[in-house]
């Protein structure tokens, strides 16, 4: 009898602590890596996995790992808000590093890979650079014009 009410009690533990640790792993994605905003758009349509592999580029492209942005820049997201969302990534990765740091990543991108302007014009235009809480409408060549002269001139 002792044996059955034990099972019993683990067997309800179990389903109590099943709930928030499932949700622990397949919720818990995030907003926001060092003060860089993701979107809503594109995070909560992200899997617990993708969400990781985003921070971690995240991270490794504030450390100006040039492989990191490559691959950010290719990030599945779903496109029309989720681009809108990765391009607003990307603008707030260079602002943070700034043109210059940025125009040192790019040179060292293989050619197929340096254009990625689209991106940058739709976090400029939608984003929320000065975190007012309004979308900014910035325009790539006025905001960063050393990074779009680059850009334009080596394709």
């Amino acid at each position: 009898m002792q044996n059955s009410k034990s099972v019993k009690i683990k067997l309800a533990l179990l389903c109590v602590l099943s709930v928030p640790i499932t949700t622990l792993f397949l919720g818990c994605t995030t907003d926001n890596v060092n003060g860089i905003v993701i979107g809503d758009s594109l995070y909560v349509h992200q899997s617990y996995t993708e969400n990781r592999k985003m921070i971690r580029l995240i991270k490794k492209v504030l450390s100006k790992n040039t492989d990191a942005l490559i691959e950010l820049k290719k990030s599945p997201n779903g496109g029309a808000g989720g681009s809108y969302d990765l391009g607003y990534v990307i603008t707030q990765i260079i602002y943070r590093l700034g043109e210059d740091d940025i125009i040192k990543m790019v040179k060292k991108f293989p050619e197929k890979e340096k254009s990625f302007e689209g991106l940058i014009d739709v976090g400029l235009e939608y984003g929320d650079n000065d975190y007012d809480g309004k979308m900014d409408n910035k325009k790539f060549k006025k905001e960063f014009p050393k990074l779009f002269k680059y850009l334009n001139e080596n394709r």
